[in-house]
């Protein structure tokens, strides 16, 4: 890996990488600490050039999505101030245009009708869970005009996991649950609506449970290193997966063919890498890690995404490092982030490339 202290952009092969507008900010707790009172939202081109900045005045840890007609949603995730938590769309002057308040926290889909899901988070008693306050995991899903059309608690369904998961998973599970530091014991951090996706085919070809249909939830516990399935329809959860291969992980998702991408963090083991994960076999089929593993570590926050040219797009979070590799692991794009102001946290929770015509919906209100 490059030398992580130098920044923008230090390697660009314009023929492997696949072109586009990368979308990040940098994580803060209280942006009213800045120099100028405020966190910033980025948009820049390959050549590291800044394209669009959003500012705002909130805290920012987590998934920006750029939406077709320019405008920009984000979570606050606040955690000083409870009144600001929330998602806000904010457009290309940075004007809020529309707001949900909730304990927002990790990530959140958009569906194409405008309907959003939302991964927020709840603290109370379940006796299930002990004798102690639990921040446990809960989904919902809003229209625009703030209507609850459904929702998930992740308390409800213990069983489901016990019953999905080999015995010994379920007792790393259960251990770590019941233990010391197991107030946020599930900490999921991912909420991906599976779209069409070629597994989802062959179960349903073959007669067999559809777990990986299209609108099913993808989910990840951080906390107990599993990363599982909801089915939209019943709300169980209807695959489960991961203790004793994944550590911390992040970011799970189902790509067209229907493996699953993440960012094994390795929090524990001292090196990250990204994997690719066949569901129906459960067998890691493709994986990215340094030469050197301790040259690829990010112990917390992360991803991955696969670019439509087969490249995977990498964020090494804690050391604000984008970067994009090949199926065989080469860098054809290497970015560290220049754009740090005083007062932030140094980190990047996620990055998303889009193309040229997933950003022409900002770009031309640009030039306009």
């Amino acid at each position: 890996m490059q030398n992580e202290h130098r920044r923008g952009v230090i390697t660009h092969d314009p023929d492997r990488a696949w072109q586009g507008y990368t979308l990040y900010c940098e994580s803060w707790e209280d942006p009213t600490q800045a120099p100028d009172g405020r966190a910033e939202i980025h948009l820049i081109d390959m050549d590291g050039q800044l394209v669009h900045r959003w500012y705002v005045q909130t805290a920012l840890q987590s998934f920006c999505k750029l939406l077709p007609n320019g405008n920009l949603i984000y979570p606050t995730r606040d955690r000083s101030n409870i009144m600001r938590a929330g998602i806000r769309e904010l457009d290309p002057d940075s004007n809020v245009v529309w707001h949900y308040h909730c304990r927002i926290d990790h990530d959140f889909q958009v569906l194409p009708d405008g309907r959003m899901l939302l991964h927020t988070i709840r603290d109370h008693m379940w006796p299930q869970l002990g004798k102690q306050l639990k921040r446990c995991p809960y989904m919902l899903e809003i229209n625009r005009d703030k209507d609850l059309l459904w929702e998930w608690h992740g308390e409800h369904h213990i069983e489901e996991l016990e019953a999905l998961l080999p015995t010994d998973s379920w007792e790393h599970v259960w251990s770590r649950i019941q233990g010391d530091f197991s107030f946020d014991w599930a900490h999921n951090n991912t909420l991906q609506v599976i779209p069409p996706n070629e597994t989802w085919e062959k179960e349903r070809a073959a007669g067999h449970v559809e777990r990986f249909k299209p609108g099913n939830i993808v989910f990840s516990y951080r906390s107990v290193d599993v990363i599982g399935v909801i089915d939209r329809e019943s709300s169980e959860i209807v695959w489960a997966w991961g203790p004793g291969v994944i550590d911390g992980q992040h970011k799970p998702h189902m790509l067209p063919h229907g493996h699953i991408l993440l960012f094994d963090n390795g929090t524990l083991r001292g090196f990250s890498r990204v994997i690719e994960v066949d569901p129906m076999t459960e067998e890691i089929v493709w994986e990215y890690r340094a030469q050197r593993p301790d040259e690829f570590f990010s112990p917390y926050i992360s991803g991955g995404q696969r670019l439509p040219n087969g490249n995977t797009l990498i964020c090494e979070g804690s050391k604000a490092h984008l970067f994009e590799v090949t199926p065989g692991g080469e860098i054809v794009w290497d970015f560290y982030d220049p754009f740090h102001k005083e007062g932030g946290l140094g980190s990047i929770y996620r990055c998303e490339r889009y193309s040229a015509e997933e950003a022409a919906g900002l770009l031309d209100r640009l030039i306009d």
